[in-house]
């Protein structure tokens, strides 16, 4: 199959047979690109019996190395949900008491899921959160490897989820004990079931709930016409959100009335903030110095990732809709820490399946979201920070900086392949395509090319036409 879009094809197959069965989840037909080129990167990667093992013995040191670090070091942000698990039952203390320094900015129901783990011993919940977000991550790549029409074996898995967990957002969000990458797993989750063509929704509505940036692959929903997933997604945020208000109505009615959209409560101007309001902010010497231009600029990227990600979705790329998707949410939210970039993954494996070039530039984004060049320059909350130093707030805003890279990539390709896409019809109808006839002696197939059948059609037409012209001269 071409870079055409899958969506002509499905057109074309209506034409011919009437109806279109969906294609089968993580299938190669489903794909808006071949898989062919990272199928065979896989399986040349594991290919010989002493890669598999050392892939394999990676996966495995690293799990031993998580391990380890969970039972010697508590995690900071692991620490504050368990601090809200405790708090949410206690009126607004949730929201008005610091825990460790640092304000707890999720919705109330985030807190109430945590509310069963403080019953447990700490170091069993903190061994188990960070085993629990190492398998996340593995359904993870799964998941993206498998909608971006690869079938892997358990070496290539191996393999893949170990390169991934050297990526800084991951293994940052092991470091801190955070939910990004449970929310990453619902959220593709979802996607790979509205690829299948299975209902879908309430991955995508749970992650919303715990922490809100998700919600815009709810629009993204809306923009393919998955309008009933869309309607899942929404009713069971707002489920979560009244389970959230019956556990502490007080701390809800203060969140969403007035904290939900605050970012006094954080540091914006903080490194690790690698979106567009956090790099704007910097450069131009605080959050105060930043105009309402700057929405402008912001609703244009959010208008333009969700657009190319609309026309991705149609050509049945939900890989690279969802990636797009994510990236674009990282960029315009007011708040998206180093390791809030876990989407990074899905954008590697979209740059993987495609050409040499994309292979070069999905290395090269690998090597910057393992080095993550941010935290080489000077970030201790000084004037030093501010303003533009070239090389130096390049480096600040690398992750920000690669998210536009990204989106700025997946419009171009989108755009190259307009034509293609339109034109796929031209390439359904070289394969052979069989109908039945009836005959005298019996049934028997008969098998007709695309250019037959056009052939047949184009004279059957002809033959119509100099019939009515014949009589309407005896006329």
């Amino acid at each position: 199959m071409t870079r055409a879009s899958a969506v002509p094809e499905a057109c074309a197959a209506t034409a011919i047979h009437g109806a279109v069965e969906p294609a089968p989840a993580g299938s190669r037909a489903a794909n808006a690109t071949p898989p062919g080129a990272l199928q065979r990167l896989l399986d040349v990667t594991v290919q010989t019996r002493r890669a598999r093992k050392l892939a394999y013995a990676a996966v495995l040191l690293e799990v031993a190395i998580v391990t380890g670090f969970a039972i010697v070091y508590r995690p900071f942000d692991l620490n504050i949900y368990l601090w809200g698990g405790h708090a949410v039952t206690d009126a607004s203390r949730l929201y008005l008491v610091q825990a460790h320094a640092n304000w707890f900015t999720y919705p109330p129901f985030a807190a109430a899921l945590f509310t069963p783990l403080t019953a447990l011993p700490v170091t069993i919940v903190v061994i188990g959160w960070e085993l629990a977000t190492v398998a996340a991550f593995a359904w993870v790549c799964v998941l993206s490897l498998r909608l971006a029409g690869c079938w892997p074996s358990k070496a290539a898995v191996a393999a893949v989820v170990g390169a991934g967990l050297l990526l800084e957002p991951v293994y940052h969000t092991l470091f801190l004990g955070q939910v990004n990458v449970f929310l990453l797993a619902l959220v593709l989750t979802d996607i790979w079931l509205v690829a299948s063509g299975k209902r879908a929704g309430v991955g995508i509505g749970v992650a919303a709930a715990i922490k809100l940036t998700p919600a815009i692959f709810v629009v993204l929903l809306l923009l393919t016409r998955k309008t009933k997933e869309a309607l899942i997604a929404a009713g069971t945020f707002a489920a979560c959100a009244v389970v959230g208000c019956l556990v502490d109505p007080s701390a809800s009615r203060l969140y969403w009335t007035r904290l939900f959209y605050d970012t006094a409560r954080v540091r914006v101007t903080y490194i690790s903030n690698q979106s567009l309001d956090a790099a704007a902010a910097r450069i131009l010497g605080g959050v105060s110095h930043v105009g309402t231009w700057y929405l402008a600029a912001e609703l244009t990227v959010g208008a333009l990732g969700l657009a190319v990600a609309t026309l991705l979705a149609r050509r049945a790329d939900w890989l690279g809709a969802a990636a797009l998707t994510g990236t674009t949410g990282l960029l315009v939210s007011p708040v998206s820490w180093t390791h809030h970039w876990v989407w990074c993954m899905p954008a590697l494996i979209v740059l993987l399946r495609a050409g040499a070039a994309s292979r070069v530039t999905a290395a090269g984004g690998y090597v910057l979201f393992v080095l993550a060049p941010m935290w080489w320059t000077p970030h201790p909350g000084g004037n030093c920070e501010y303003g533009f130093h070239w090389l130096a707030t390049l480096a600040a805003n690398s992750f920000m900086l690669a998210g536009l890279g990204f989106l700025g990539y997946m419009a171009c390709y989108t755009w190259r392949t307009r034509r293609s896409a339109c034109r796929g019809t031209r390439a359904v109808f070289r394969q052979p395509v069989r109908f039945t006839t009836a005959s005298p002696v019996g049934r028997k197939r008969l098998c007709l090319s695309g250019p037959k059948v056009f052939v047949i059609m184009r004279t059957l037409c002809n033959r119509v036409c100099s019939g009515v012209r014949r009589a309407q001269v005896e006329l």
